[in-house]
């Protein structure tokens, strides 16, 4: 299968993924005090999503996810959206990117002829996402892989449907459980590529408590997955990570890690830990550790990733 990151490694060396959704859009204005999160603007304000993606582009980046992290059928149905009004919503989160995209690259392709046209990953959050409660952050939902498996197909029915996709990208994955019915949803869909993400609780494990490592070998014998790697994560936890399994898979390694911040579920609400460290202060350790697909998760802006491009090239030697 055709890797989609493949074009830009061979061309930069690297990826550049985008940043944050949700910050972005509270800074101009938007309310996502709900369960659905960023997808609520889907609902209420698409044009500021295309914005945001815009302006990630503008600054560098390579990927855009679109605004379904934590959209789902179930939870639109919660809000009382019908069947057919919740699959227009992810018809329009893609096509907000791909607008984005094609203005992008109608305005700047004069100007950046070292870059290759974007991609559009299809975002699909963890089962922990679609409740709202910090569970993305242990994975411990009660239920089983089979029951797992079914709650993520409708999502992954429709946007894997939509020709605009270029990838779907399962982000902020805490088990292997969850993993492996991602894996066994996604063999039912052989023509298309996708990146497996985990959220990672230290240096070593992902949230659930299993090892990087058994993340990482679970993901390596399939064919499909364009991209394994870490995101939602103290940026201190990656090194570590990627040192546990250095020289070991057969998949680029992507890693996008949060600002620094830590979520504090009770609250609902960002805090500083001390002595918190940004993406910056580690790039260079991450790209030589094997890491070439990198970005930003939550609280990371477009000056993260426009810092994040521009610290990567003079590290970068082309494949």
């Amino acid at each position: 299968m055709k890797n989609p990151f493949q074009p830009f490694l061979e061309q930069q060396g690297f990826v550049v993924l985008d940043g944050a959704m949700a910050t972005e859009l509270e800074a101009m204005g938007a309310d996502l005090n709900d369960p659905l999160w960023s997808a609520k603007v889907l609902v209420e304000d698409p044009e500021l999503i295309r914005e945001v993606h815009l302006n990630y582009l503008t600054a560098g980046a390579d990927v855009l996810s679109t605004a379904t992290y934590q959209a789902t059928y179930r939870g639109f149905a919660r809000r009382g959206i019908d069947r057919e009004a919740a699959e227009n919503l992810f018809v329009e989160s893609v096509r907000l990117a791909a607008a984005a995209r094609a203005q992008f690259w109608m305005e700047e392709r004069h100007n950046i002829a070292s870059r290759n046209f974007p991609l559009i990953a299809a975002s699909l959050g963890p089962y922990g996402a679609y409740l709202a409660d910090g569970s993305e952050y242990h994975g411990n939902y009660g239920l089983s892989r089979s029951e797992l498996e079914d709650w993520h197909r409708p999502q992954v029915e429709t946007l894997a449907a939509l020709e605009e996709v270029d990838l779907l990208l399962f982000e902020t994955i805490p088990s292997l459980l969850e993993a492996e019915a991602i894996i066994d949803l996604m063999g039912n869909f052989p023509d298309r590529p996708y990146g497996l993400s985990f959220s990672c609780k230290n240096g070593r494990a992902v949230s659930h408590g299993e090892t990087f490592m058994e993340a990482l070998a679970l993901a390596s014998g399939v064919s499909q997955i364009a991209a394994v790697g870490i995101n939602c994560t103290a940026p201190e936890f990656i090194g570590p990570l990627l040192e546990t399994i250095k020289g070991e898979g057969s998949r680029p390694l992507m890693v996008y890690p949060n600002s620094g911040e830590v979520w504090n579920a009770g609250a609902h609400c960002w805090e500083d830990p001390e002595n918190k460290q940004g993406i910056a202060d580690h790039l260079s350790d991450w790209y030589h550790s094997g890491a070439r697909i990198i970005g930003g998760c939550c609280r990371t802006t477009p000056a993260d990733i426009a810092r994040i491009r521009g610290n990567l090239q003079p590290l970068v030697k082309p494949l």
